[in-house]
């Protein structure tokens, strides 16, 4: 059975341009290493800023997105095929941008768009989304950190966790606290805090999945009132379309996953006792039952693509896409090891470790999936509310998609 998507004549013409032109640009040493969090190195790291700039230049960093401001003002069939050979030639990703950029897109002025959203589309800067608070996680209902308007300044008091970001971002907005006696939903600001800038403290944590993970601490930091996104009481209005994105409304152009295919070459050339590991019908319907689940994600992530891209509503498609990639990748960690056993633990400074390491990454990495863009419990209300069996009723937020004046919807 061929699950692949037969591209047209342009479509191959541009993936050769694109991968003739990373293949000129990215030496071995240089692409992203299989365990991110733990052997990404500083240059590397000053590689990547380089390159990303350069791609910027191309319209191929933010492909989807309006020219105006900085992206390509390419098809969705180019992010696809974008995508598909980034992963191939291991180009690092630019994190949670896209989300922020959508952000920027619905709620920011043009002097804003000018001075943050156009240097994020080009690359010229790089920011990290901070949300999660250590005595509540994600949950936005009982956010703490604050921002005390000060004459035209704002003064920033508060800590956030479980940041996944380098720590030399140029930027780090989220949401503040900005009126506690005000009701819930009324209550929050959306801000965008400079780093470095007094005030500001971002450390690593040492966590399973490595030190990817930063925690911040804002001590009396001052902003200008221009990194106000929004109104001073919108913060959680335009958080939510940052959220909408996150949550799988964009849905995703991309279709590779290695994990997956890695197993699947495992089971073929893998011998355990004088034969494949695909030899035997149990580890076989296993290995088959990884590659339904993925390619189950992948449909789903491909049409909500497509409908973002088209404008069409997206209400629950998104959602559905993202509890299910949550419990999906679960269930193939778990298969994986059925299949590899001991091989899918070992890391990638293990010689005898299949891949580099690839399966045991991937292992540590769904351990905490549940956690990632907010629990899988919060996921799953935001489902129920989407497709009318909660209590109360949920719209999608709006995004660069449904709001009407914007030239791109960007992804």
């Amino acid at each position: 059975m061929n699950f692949g998507i037969a591209y047209t004549k342009e479509q191959e013409t541009f993936r050769k341009e694109v991968r003739t032109w990373l293949d000129a640009r990215i030496p071995e040493e240089m692409k992203t290493p299989i365990d991110y969090d733990k052997d990404f190195t500083p240059a590397m790291n000053t590689f990547w800023r380089k390159l990303h700039r350069q791609l910027g230049e191309k319209g191929w960093l933010y492909p989807t997105y309006p020219k105006e401001y900085g992206g390509g003002g390419l098809t969705a069939d180019h992010a696809s095929v974008l995508e598909e050979e980034f992963e191939r030639a291991r180009v690092r990703s630019t994190g949670g941008s896209n989300l922020t950029a959508n952000v920027l897109l619905v709620w920011a002025t043009e002097d804003q768009k000018q001075k943050f959203l156009k240097p994020l589309l080009k690359g010229e800067k790089t920011e990290h989304m901070r949300m999660t608070e250590p005595h509540s996680g994600a949950d936005l209902a009982d956010y703490r950190s604050r921002a005390t308007k000060e004459g035209d300044e704002w003064v920033v008091n508060g800590e956030n966790v479980f940041i996944s970001a380098y720590g030399d971002e140029d930027w780090l907005p989220g949401p503040l606290m900005t009126d506690p006696q005000a009701p819930r939903h009324r209550n929050l600001g959306y801000f965008i805090i400079p780093n470095p800038t007094p005030g500001l403290l971002v450390k690593p944590m040492d966590l399973l999945v490595g030190h990817g993970q930063k925690q911040v601490y804002m001590t009396n930091v001052r902003l200008p009132a221009d990194h106000l996104i929004g109104g001073p009481t919108q913060g959680w209005q335009v958080h939510a379309t940052h959220l909408e994105i996150e949550h799988g409304g964009g849905g995703r152009a991309g279709s590779k996953d290695m994990v997956v295919d890695n197993l699947v070459e495992y089971a073929r050339t893998k011998q355990q006792d004088g034969q494949a590991v695909g030899a035997d019908p149990v580890s076989a319907q296993t290995v088959v039952d990884v590659v339904l689940e993925a390619h189950v994600f992948d449909l789903m992530g491909k049409k909500t693509f497509w409908m973002y891209q088209s404008r069409m509503p997206v209400q629950y498609e998104g959602n559905v896409a993202d509890v299910r990639h949550r419990y999906g990748t679960l269930r193939n960690a778990v298969r994986v090891r059925d299949v590899a056993k001991l091989d899918a633990l070992l890391g990638t400074h293990d010689p005898r470790a299949p891949f580099g390491g690839r399966f045991e990454v991937d292992q540590r990495s769904c351990a905490g999936q549940h956690h990632a863009g907010g629990s899988s419990n919060i996921a799953k209300v935001i489902l129920a509310r989407r497709i009318g069996i909660s209590r109360t009723k949920e719209r999608a937020a709006p995004t660069p998609s449904t709001v009407a004046g914007i030239s791109a919807p960007g992804a």
